[in-house]
């Protein structure tokens, strides 16, 4: 794959987005706007930027997760915490029609930048604002990034076994949720605007509550029955059978066989037909009800045939299965590459980067990449020109360090 073209026209084509965030959160959100066609604007602190900059895995001093984060985005370094930074980032509000920010409540407000400013000068504009605990309520002063809101959204009490404490995933899957949620929330206030004479709104999104809202029936089963779900390993409560199995060569299977009718096909396909045929077991609710026969059956089966044997039987029976991948696996997956899943694009003059493709998949007008994460205010000039600063202007606030951009030499200036 190589990068395609700016004239590229995404079904967001002629958004503009001031991304005003650091991190994950926010910024997850505003990628998948630029991969969508948005005209994405980064305003990020001068000298080193946004801190995912320096995040896992570095390559020539910057993280191969930047790279991806702030895919198609134009970088501007400018310094919010000075009065002329305050006036730039007004300025680039005006003509904005989204604003993303994931500071603490309060922080936008301190130097000016909150919603009722700066909707003021741009009465249709949509801030979306992500934190820990939304901007209302008692805890939204407190400090949370995605592991709180994971932890109090419910997601960390069900994850692990039963005979041992909670466990994280090895991903900031509360901050992606957040971001998916900021997405959501900007197009539904975007249509809103467009549909019902041009004002704006707020997106409060709350970690802790994008997690929450993944969490399927548990209210209401404790709210009526007082069952609280607890962590069960690698099965899902209540719904049989859905677990892991772990074949003779020893390799970690799924299988998902929990519709009546699929769960005959398992049944006859393993020689179980007894089971199959068993009226007890004819709704989930049964098999809930006796879990271990079930199990017990599966278990044993997969445990005497090699891997590759048990999933050409679950194909033929047309099972729901699949191997446990590893990214390694991932990227070397025909299914994968078919749908343009594992894209690269050049690094330098050595490299190629690899990077996740675009989701979701639209017919007519796809998302793209077209533009690798930039380099420190890379497009400081460029966006303020835009904004109707004068190049003398301009040069001033890179003088006084109320913006930089890099010097030929990669050097912050």
């Amino acid at each position: 794959m190589i990068l395609q073209g700016d004239n590229v026209q995404g079904p967001l084509s002629g958004i503009r987005v001031l991304e005003l965030g650091q991190l994950i959160a926010g910024p997850f959100a505003a990628r998948m706007m630029a991969e969508f066609g948005a005209d994405v604007i980064k305003v990020e602190p001068p000298g080193q930027g946004d801190p995912l900059r320096s995040w896992r895995r570095l390559y020539q001093g910057t993280s191969l997760w930047w790279y991806v984060q702030a895919r198609n985005k134009k970088s501007v370094a400018i310094d919010l915490r000075t009065a002329d930074g305050q006036m730039l980032v007004r300025r680039l509000a005006r003509e904005a029609d989204i604003v993303v920010e994931n500071f603490r409540p309060g922080t936008m407000e301190k130097w000016g930048l909150g919603y009722e400013a700066l909707s003021a000068e741009n009465p249709g504009l949509v801030m979306v604002r992500v934190s820990g605990f939304g901007q209302t309520g008692p805890m939204r002063d407190q400090p949370g990034f995605g592991a709180i809101g994971e932890s109090m959204g419910g997601l960390r009490y069900v994850t692990g076994y039963p005979d041992r404490p909670p466990v994280r995933l090895n991903l900031s899957i509360g901050d992606s949720v957040a971001g998916l949620h900021a997405v959501i929330g900007a197009l539904m206030a975007l249509r809103h605007r467009d549909a019902n004479g041009g004002k704006g709104q707020v997106v409060d999104v709350a970690l802790y509550e994008s997690v929450f809202n993944l969490m399927e029936c548990a209210v209401p089963e404790y709210a009526m029955y007082g069952e609280v779900r607890e962590r069960t390993g690698s099965n899902l409560t209540g719904i049989v059978p859905s677990n892991t199995y772990v074949s003779r060569d020893g390799v970690n299977i799924i299988i998902a066989a929990n519709g009546d009718g699929i769960f005959r096909r398992l049944m006859s396909a393993i020689g179980r037909e007894d089971i199959g045929e068993d009226p007890r077991f004819a709704q989930n609710s049964g098999r809930a009800a006796h879990a271990e026969i079930i199990e017990g059956a599966i278990v044993d089966w997969c445990a005497s045939h090699d891997a590759a044997a048990v999933m050409a039987v679950l194909k033929g029976a047309d099972v729901p299965h699949g191997k446990i991948y590893s990214i390694a696996d991932i990227c070397d997956d025909e299914q994968y590459r078919a749908r343009d899943m594992i894209l690269s694009a050049p690094l330098d003059e050595r490299e190629r980067l690899w990077m996740p493709g675009i989701v979701p998949k639209l017919s007519a007008t796809p998302g793209s990449v077209r533009a690798l994460g930039p380099r420190v205010g890379e497009h400081t000039r460029e966006v303020l020109r835009a904004a109707g600063v004068d190049e003398a202007s301009i040069d001033d606030l890179l003088a006084r360090g109320v913006v930089a951009m890099p010097d030929p030499n990669g050097v912050e200036a």
